[in-house]
């Protein structure tokens, strides 16, 4: 469901987050690589879906996309080693980060975008440099999707263009990421099995099937998703 969601724009790292608290099955320390190893090979799919079906500039695609592995294999080797109570309280305070933005979009905040499919320049030198902090931060459990969005809107290009932008980015360095994680030991294999089997099945569905969704409605779902888990995650830290 989360890769659902996903494929959807919406973003998988909430409410897979969200379902690891309440089930409680996997340590907090572990949830940014399981995150990052279980959701790669579903975000591939996307990514491949969405790169074949809608047109954008290669070389904004392809220097976005480099930006945010170059990120991610920073921002790894600091997730890798980082105390469980620093992740605790990096992911709950990005996680209600990331409600305020989805709450912005449903709400009209967030600004509708242009009709760019690329970009050149400074907008260019900004979006590679903003894609290339993003990057390190979904080492940290923290999802592209949505500032990946709206910074696509706000330098003037069509939000559809943002879809093979940010799922490429997340195509890329996931496996990146990932191979670090499982390297140093600091993810659930039970757990990113489980959510990379379940996932392409999703992605399928979503990509194929369902055309025109209330997306705002689903949103709102993902808002409160993830003040559950950010609230789950500042919690467990205060004990701690």
């Amino acid at each position: 469901m989360a890769n659902f969601f996903d494929t959807l724009g919406i973003g998988a790292f909430a409410t897979t987050t969200a379902a690891f608290k309440l089930l409680r099955r996997v340590p907090d320390e572990q949830i940014p690589g399981t995150l990052n190893v279980g959701h790669a090979l579903p975000t591939m799919a996307q990514a491949l879906i969405f790169i074949a079906v809608v047109d954008v500039e290669p070389l904004t695609l392809v220097s976005m996309i480099a930006a945010a592995v170059a990120g991610a294999w920073i921002g790894v080797g600091f997730a890798a080693r980082a105390p469980r109570r620093g992740i605790q309280l990096i992911m709950g305070l990005a996680l209600l980060v990331a409600a305020g933005l989805f709450l912005a979009a449903v709400l009209g905040v967030t600004p509708a975008g242009g009709d760019a499919k690329g970009l050149v320049g400074a907008k260019l030198a900004l979006a590679v440099g903003a894609n290339f902090v993003l990057g390190a931060l979904m080492m940290l459990g923290i999802g592209l999707y949505a500032p990946c969005l709206i910074l696509v809107a706000l330098l003037g290009m069509s939000p559809l263009v943002a879809f093979p932008i940010m799922m490429g980015s997340c195509a890329f360095l996931m496996p990146v990421g990932g191979a670090r994680f499982v390297a140093s030991g600091r993810y659930s294999l039970r757990a990113a099995a489980g959510l990379a089997v379940g996932g392409i099945p999703a992605v399928l569905v979503a990509a194929y099937v369902v055309k025109s969704l209330p997306l705002d409605w689903l949103r709102v779902l993902v808002i409160v998703v993830a003040v559950y888990a950010a609230i789950s995650m500042l919690w467990s830290a205060r004990r701690a």
